[in-house]
């Protein structure tokens, strides 16, 4: 079993999710694809959870990997635990999107209700009696246009990018764990006769 190659086929699944989720977050801050005042936009997008958190943090753990570890080369031995660190911090990233990103979908987005104010009219639903469920309170908000349907499908799109995230950095936290206590590659080596 190769750690290291693990590790690689984690990056080449996380790079393009973490480029999803930046872009998902930054087409947060245009309403229905349009630009907007930035105090006409939803609260929980200044959070940054999509490109700080699901971007930016689980980008930056697989821009290196090694493979065929050597317990007496220090260089490696801090590369591997650099690498567990990093996905630790991969992790966190990937709970912080999960966690804002169910926050934005609970509380809803900032609308205009016909009256010019812009407010949260279904920020104080309860769970069972939640907007997500109703479509027919969705008519409440009159602009931005499509607002509401603009904020679910973007906040859970980085809903699951950020579980999907979260569970590989957490692979890979064992999968480096794994690589520093028993070596990146076990090979089979031949013996002569």
């Amino acid at each position: 079993m190769c750690t290291g190659k693990c590790s690689k086929c984690i990056g080449v699944v996380l790079f393009p999710l973490a480029v999803c989720a930046i872009i998902s977050n930054l087409l947060l801050y245009f309403p229905n694809g349009n630009v907007t005042d930035p105090d006409k936009i939803t609260d929980l997008v200044w959070f940054f959870h999509g490109i700080l958190g699901a971007g930016i943090l689980v980008r930056e753990k697989f821009c290196h990997c090694c493979c065929c570890f050597n317990y007496f080369n220090f260089l490696k031995l801090i590369n591997m635990l650099l690498s567990v660190l990093l996905a630790v911090l991969g992790a966190a990233g990937g709970v912080y999107c999960v966690v804002i990103s169910s926050l934005g979908l609970i509380s809803g987005p900032l609308c205009d209700t016909g009256d010019g104010d812009y407010i949260y009219p279904f920020r104080n639903d309860t769970l069972t009696d939640n907007y997500l469920f109703n479509q027919t309170t969705w008519s409440i908000c009159k602009k931005p246009e499509n607002v509401i349907m603009w904020n679910i499908v973007l906040f859970s799109l980085l809903l699951g990018i950020g579980t999907i995230e979260a569970v590989l950095c957490f692979i890979q936290v064992i999968n480096g764990l794994i690589g520093f206590i028993c070596g990146t590659c076990m090979r089979k080596r031949k013996v002569s006769i």
